[in-house]
């Protein structure tokens, strides 16, 4: 039997260290915060001209950043780039992983075999699918302001906030309407909600699949290597849009392709939507997460991981069916993040950094008399709900992730339905709960186990909710027994109960659930309420924080465009020098040394070096540049906007990143242009692609695209 190698870490490596701590970070007053350490995400509308200017040696003037901002474009939970003037976007391969395998046809695997239009007719629509391009930005802060200022109930505070957004989303979206263009206006707060901005973009809805690499390729190394570096992943593929009457989009903007890529110590700009960070958060706040939401996130994950990969190590072919590995390579996806986010917070001199910046801060508004009678006690009222928090700490991590459908108990799932369908029959429920389908019995068995020890640890052998779990039993035991006395333990008995009307309350699994039901209700009441709160204080901060420092310091990542600058260098690790980049010929060292096995398989075309190939081609790279989840598929771009790479992941020492940026540590990671390319043309003999980067022309067959490439 072959078993995979489970590629987490063991939870033991990440114990959230004591409260005690915070005194500990408090007497390092010595530590400097650093002048970047809220990091580089910069936003449009507040754009670092002159720093770009005087730190790297060119212009950045307003045009220089409208092409950058126009020429990128935001996609579903990704980023992509223009980069010729027919509508050609590059992004990467696992950014369009689904859609690939949405657009194949009866008998084809694209997402095995990879995809390739060789005529502009055969480029697949993508259904649902969309690329939002920002076309204007408006500052709305002293509009939003001067509504939710007249009131002070929290409560009615939020309700007139929405109320206004809308007002603007209205108001803007007809001002910027256009004929045939579709737009979609989206407030975006910044700095927690100290500053309000309405960005107005164009979205395309007719986007097609002209090119994906086999996913093999396009995730080398996969869920082992991932977040870290040295990396030979060939992570990209391009896709069209398409304007209303069906002819490629006219792109007055675009990406030039650069050819020469880059070398270390040159400059690239990374263009982007990244993901919600924290490094505004107060220590209370970061405190909170390291002691409760991240050691408790951790800890479901990683015995969920445990479950998935000992299933699929016992059933192979069926964890094969199943799709056991991508679901395994999304949790331990999430599992690594938290753990390296976990780390940054037990980390001394990444908490001393953020205690002296707050210490500064205090300084700043208690020197100041307008700010000290208004925001002099912010801080420490916003330290005062965290630990309300704190009391609900054992029900957070007991019920994290309830009722989840894939690393989550279907028995639990289906119980929490049926409890709802008996309190209020509805038939539309009935049918819902009746096509929910569940895992195999040993999965299932596995991850109703681990919910159970949940119950067990956080909240106690004596809680209401853990004596009617475990009823006198172990986890294990009790999770055994309630699956064989439940109709809701498989599908098919769940099916026969709701034909026959024969859910009852009495059902073990549903008199489980209104155990836990009063409980996680009153939880949720009370934990949202102070989540509220805490946001309203912390959009008073927002402003106080934007008062002293303006926009020096870049606000919070929202998922929204970014622009962000970065040096290609090396970096020291483990003892040794991680190089710049790496090349194709460390796809093949890792293919061979790992028996050509597993994540280091090769596709077909690849197995043997391709003709024509240049093994040194520079294949990944690093830099500086300050990249988050969300990035995926951003273009890297020199100062003469032409793109260099794409922006696919991070180093597991950047991990620290939803905290601090720390160029010293943290490293994104670049499918480098030159690797495309080369793959383009001596691997999938793609003329039609690149004659279009090549001369800006648009092709519609692969023989015409020939002809100009001669």
């Amino acid at each position: 039997m072959t078993h995979v190698r489970r590629s987490f870490i063991s939870l033991a490596l990440f114990t959230a260290l004591p409260i005690s701590l915070t005194a500990q970070v408090a007497q390092q007053d010595t530590v400097e915060t650093g002048q970047f350490d809220y990091g580089k995400m910069w936003t449009f509308e507040y754009a670092p001209s002159q720093y770009f200017t005087d730190t790297y040696g060119f212009d950045a003037n307003a045009a220089w950043f409208e092409q950058a901002r126009l020429s990128a474009v935001r996609i579903p939970g990704c980023s992509a780039s223009f980069v010729s003037p027919n509508g050609l976007l590059v992004t990467n391969h696992h950014c369009v992983r689904g859609r690939v395998a949405q657009v194949s046809q009866p008998g084809e695997t694209l997402l095995d075999s990879g995809f390739y239009a060789a005529t502009l007719e055969e480029e697949r629509p993508i259904p649902g699918y969309y690329a939002d391009q920002l076309i204007a930005i408006e500052d709305v802060s002293d509009e939003v302001f001067a509504a939710i200022d007249r009131v002070d109930d929290p409560a009615e505070k939020e309700r007139v906030r929405q109320a206004v957004l809308t007002e603007i989303q209205t108001e803007l979206s007809s001002t910027y309407m256009v004929e045939g263009a579709n737009i979609r206006v989206q407030i975006i707060s910044l700095y927690h909600g100290g500053r309000y901005s309405a960005y107005v973009f164009r979205r395309f809805t007719d986007v097609r699949l002209v090119f994906a690499v086999e996913l093999q390729i396009g995730s080398f190394g996969g869920d082992p290597d991932n977040f870290t570096y040295p990396r030979y992943a060939l992570d990209f593929a391009f896709l069209r849009v398409y304007d209303n009457d069906g002819n490629p989009h006219q792109a007055d903007h675009f990406f030039g392709w650069g050819n020469e890529g880059v070398e270390e110590g040159d400059v690239v700009f990374v263009i982007g939507n990244p993901g919600p960070t924290s490094r505004l958060n107060t220590m209370a706040q970061l405190e909170f997460q390291r002691d409760v939401t991240v050691p408790a996130r951790v800890a479901f994950l990683e015995t969920r991981l445990t479950a998935l990969w000992d299933f699929y190590n016992d059933y192979p072919e069926e964890g094969e069916q199943l799709n056991i590995r991508p679901r395994a390579f999304s949790l331990s996806n999430s599992f690594k993040a938290n753990s390296g986010r976990l780390e940054a917070l037990s980390d001394l001199g990444i908490m001393a950094r953020k205690a002296g910046a707050e210490r500064d801060l205090r300084v700043a508004i208690q020197t100041r008399a307008d700010l000290s009678a208004q925001y002099g006690n912010l801080l420490d009222e916003i330290a005062a709900i965290q630990q309300e928090k704190r009391r609900h700490a054992a029900e957070y991590a007991a019920f994290q992730s309830l009722g989840n459908s894939s690393s989550g108990s279907a028995t639990i799932r289906r119980a929490l339905m049926a409890y709802r369908m008996i309190a209020e029959p509805n038939p539309a429920l009935g049918d819902t709960l009746a096509s929910l389908a569940g895992h195999p019995a040993e999965l299932e068995q596995a991850l109703l186990t681990a919910r159970f020890a949940d119950f067990e640890q956080y909240l106690g052998a004596d809680h209401e909710i853990t004596r009617a779990a475990l009823q006198g039993m172990d986890p294990a035991a009790a999770a055994t027994a309630m699956i064989g006395r439940s109709v809701l333990g498989d599908q098919s008995r769940t099916q026969q109960a709701i034909a026959a009307g024969s859910l009852r309350p009495s059902d073990p699994a549903v008199s489980l659930v209104s155990a836990i039901e009063p409980h996680y209700n009153a939880y949720l009441r009370d934990y949202r309420a102070l989540v509220a709160r805490e946001r309203q204080l912390a959009s008073d901060l927002g402003r106080v924080r934007f008062e002293v420092y303006g926009s020096e310091i870049p606000p919070d990542a929202t998922s929204s465009p970014r622009i962000t600058d970065g040096v290609v260098r090396s970096y020291e690790y483990n003892g040794t020098l991680a190089p710049p980049y790496t090349t194709f010929f460390g796809i093949y060292d890792r293919y061979f040394s790992h028996e050509r096995q597993f994540d280091w398989a090769l596709p077909g075309k690849w197995r043997t070096p391709p003709a024509g190939l240049d093994l040194r081609t520079p294949l990944n790279f690093v830099s500086t540049a300050d990249t988050y989840g969300g990035n995926s598929g951003s273009p890297a771009v020199t100062p003469a906007l032409e793109i260099v790479g794409l922006n696919f992941d991070r180093n597991i020492e950047g991990l620290s990143r939803d905290f601090i940026y720390l160029p010293e540590r943290g490293r994104n990671i670049m499918v480098d242009v030159r690797a495309i390319r080369a793959a383009l043309d001596q691997v999938y003999s793609t003329d039609r692609i690149l004659a279009e980067i090549e001369t800006g022309r648009l092709f519609t067959t692969e023989s015409e695209a020939e002809g100009a490439r001669r």
